[in-house]
């Protein structure tokens, strides 16, 4: 699907048969996904089935359910999360759900082996439980807009996924389905949730959403969000709040007043801090 994905084991035995099978079996299906799904492979069930090569009803039960899915986002998000026409040419594209969703289930691989420690990155996006060693959590930097090597902030979880959308990385690669732009009110949004595939979904619909997007991710329950705008201001959800305490990288500064996401509305009460470069 286009990304590298990285598994770190930290339970006091790693190299259990148990575990290390698991992590084998991790790894063959996130092959088994991308063969499926990738829209980079012109033999992927997905692209043949959107050429009409293929009828939905003969595609594998994994097929059918990640559409099902996605069109439930779809309607969840208002038409803001679209597999079915988000990309200029139409093409059928579920990667915005079904490569969380792979990571998620790779993760209950881990669980049900024993494993009780562990991170999986895909491209950035990712799912934690446990830490890294006995009695720390894990850190996951949310990567700075404008400076590629240095990170916004630190969220300190033990469990839960964490997902993020921008236009740094690839340009303008999101679009809002419902009108074709590229959204402008957002350089990065970052949704934290118990699992990656619906976080990965609701950052890339929050995303398209701009300005509006930080509130609606808020409401969605279980779910937090941070995210900074084009003036370099942050706002964050109450649930990512206490996240926050674990580390946050960016030192406050009086004049980018930040803003406090509660009850789907902006609270502008926050303490000030600020993302531009020289304090990052």
């Amino acid at each position: 699907m286009g990304t590298v994905v990285s598994i770190d084991v930290s339970d006091p035995d790693p190299a259990g048969p148990a575990v290390e099978a698991a992590v084998e079996a991790a790894v063959a299906w996130l092959h088994a996904v991308d063969a499926r799904f990738s829209v980079y492979r012109d033999d992927s069930e997905i692209r043949r089935l959107d050429r009409g090569e293929l009828a939905l009803d003969d595609c594998h039960p994994d097929v059918r359910d990640v559409l099902r899915a996605c069109d439930e986002l779809h309607a969840r998000s208002g038409g803001a999360f679209d597999a079915r026409g988000h990309r200029p040419d139409g093409a059928l594209d579920p990667s915005g759900y079904v490569k969380g969703w792979a990571v998620d289930e790779a993760a209950e691989l881990l669980l049900a082996a024993g494993a009780r420690a562990f991170s999986i990155n895909a491209g950035g996006d990712v799912v934690v439980r446990g830490g890294p060693a006995p009695g720390e959590p894990w850190r996951v930097g949310i990567r700075h807009p404008v400076i590629p090597d240095r990170v916004a902030a630190v969220l300190a979880l033990r469990g839960g996924a964490v997902a993020t959308s921008g236009l740094y990385e690839r340009g303008g690669h999101i679009r809002d389905p419902r009108t074709g732009r590229v959204p402008e009110d957002l350089v990065s949004l970052t949704v934290v949730g118990p699992r990656l595939g619906i976080a990965d979904a609701f950052a890339t619909a929050a995303f398209a959403m701009g300005a509006a997007g930080p509130a609606w991710v808020a409401r969605q329950p279980g779910f937090g969000v941070l995210a900074i705008d084009r003036a370099g201001v942050v706002c964050w959800s109450d649930l990512v709040d206490p996240l926050l305490a674990g580390g946050r990288d960016a030192p406050p500064a009086p004049d980018r007043p930040s803003a406090l996401v509660q009850d789907g509305a902006v609270q502008d009460d926050r303490p000030t801090t600020s993302l531009r470069p020289e304090t990052a």
